[in-house]
């Protein structure tokens, strides 16, 4: 009994090598199928140029080099909202499969997709390998043009109204003559022709409209102020997407449109005529982000005075402190000398939401008197410029748009350049 219990126990322990060994050999084997698979081919296709905050798909093609299960996770720029990935895929040789991912983007520049990393699976599903295919793509994303497109469809003065600016009609009365035509029941006598009345033997009106000739230059602040936040997008950001659509309808009116960045981040365009010029804007402006410095604004007006000699309709867009005041008044001052100036300062939503919360408590009440403390000041500051005869829009990020078209057409309506 001794004899078949040893013999037994060989057998068994001779067994569990031979297991073992097939094991290892099926492993070893499986690993070398992986390393040997071809890796699938990739193509990723997207637009090279993306606007900021706008949800765009990304398509990617794999063809399949053998029969290959597999991950697939596209290295697209980091920090961008992302939507549908990773994926599962089984591919046969020769077969395509194609699928779509979503991403948006969160801030503008220049942006680099480095390639789509695949994690291959083995047969025997034991084994698997990650690696890197498909070529890089650089992408620029540039301000939301996504409202400019969509003008495009429309006149200017449709194209105003879908902002959000409320226009003030005046028929017939702008500052460059257009034509005579017959007298209309609500026409200005200043505005019928005397001799051509007579000739015609019925009343004759001129007809005018706005001077297509003038010229307006957006002086953009780059420093520390439009750091702030508002929702996903820095105020920069916004002013950024608000400036391209006043510069767009004023283009779509037949004036001039330039553009100065000042404080950070410095660019300069000057005034140019034709839809077209809001494409050298673009690529003027779409890599320009805020820095943590103070806004020097009297060498801003300088600067703006010295390549700018023509006299303009010059939106300023900030956030005004009253910390601010002395030295904005000093530029303000230089550039009215030549200029018309509008200064647009943003507020910050969070300072409403502040004051809109009930008080509860007392860090509530001192929240709520500290609030209410800075929008006083603030308010000082607007009055002050107001006083020194400069026009002042104090706006949230979500009205800066209309509110910028809507002075620009108030200028435009009432002759003041």
């Amino acid at each position: 009994m001794h004899g078949l219990a040893v013999a037994f126990g060989v057998a068994t322990a001779h067994s569990w090598t031979l297991a073992g060994l097939a094991l290892l050999g099926l492993l070893l084997l499986d690993l070398a199928l992986l390393w040997r698979a071809p890796t699938p081919h990739v193509e990723r296709r997207l637009a090279d140029t993306w606007p900021i905050g706008i949800e765009r798909p990304v398509t990617l093609v794999l063809e399949g080099a053998g029969r290959q299960r597999l991950d697939v996770f596209d290295l697209h720029p980091g920090g961008w909202r992302m939507q549908g990935l990773p994926r599962r895929l089984s591919l046969r040789r020769g077969e395509q499969a194609s699928f779509d991912y979503h991403l948006r983007a969160n801030a503008r520049g220049d942006f680099r997709f480095d390639g789509v990393q695949l994690r291959l699976h083995s047969p025997l599903r034991l084994w698997w390998q990650s690696r890197v295919a498909g070529d890089a793509q650089d992408v620029r994303v540039f301000p939301n043009f996504a409202p400019l497109a969509k003008f495009a469809m429309f006149s200017a003065e449709q194209a105003s109204r879908l902002v959000g600016a409320h226009l003030r009609r005046r028929r017939g009365e702008g500052t460059d003559f257009h034509q005579m035509r017959e007298y209309r029941i609500g026409d200005s006598l200043r505005q019928i022709d005397w001799k051509a009345t007579a000739r015609a033997r019925r009343l004759i009106s001129r007809e005018y409209q706005d001077e297509k000739n003038q010229q307006l230059v957006l002086l953009l602040d780059t420093g520390r102020r439009l750091l702030a936040r508002d929702g996903e997008l820095a105020h920069f950001d916004h002013v950024l997407d608000a400036a391209l659509v006043v510069a767009y309808l004023a283009l779509r009116q037949g004036d001039a449109v330039g553009l100065l960045a000042s404080g950070g981040a410095g660019a300069w365009v000057p005034p140019r005529r034709g839809v077209g010029a809001i494409d050298e804007l673009l690529r003027a402006t779409y890599a320009l982000q805020p820095q943590p410095v103070a806004t020097d604004f009297l060498a801003a007006a300088t600067d703006l005075s010295v390549r700018q000699r023509r006299r303009s309709l010059v939106m300023l867009v900030t956030n005004l402190r009253d910390e601010d005041m002395d030295d904005l008044l000093a530029a303000v001052t230089m550039l009215r000398k030549r200029h018309l100036v509008c200064v647009a300062s943003l507020r910050e939503g969070s300072l409403d939401a502040a004051l809109a919360e009930p008080v509860q408590d007392l860090p509530g009440a001192i929240r709520a008197g500290a609030t209410a403390q800075y929008l006083e000041q603030r308010n000082a500051a607007h009055e002050a410029l107001r006083n020194h005869g400069v026009m002042v829009l104090d706006v949230a990020c979500n009205e800066l748009a209309a509110s910028l078209v809507e002075r620009y057409l108030a200028v435009k309506r009432d002759g003041l350049l």
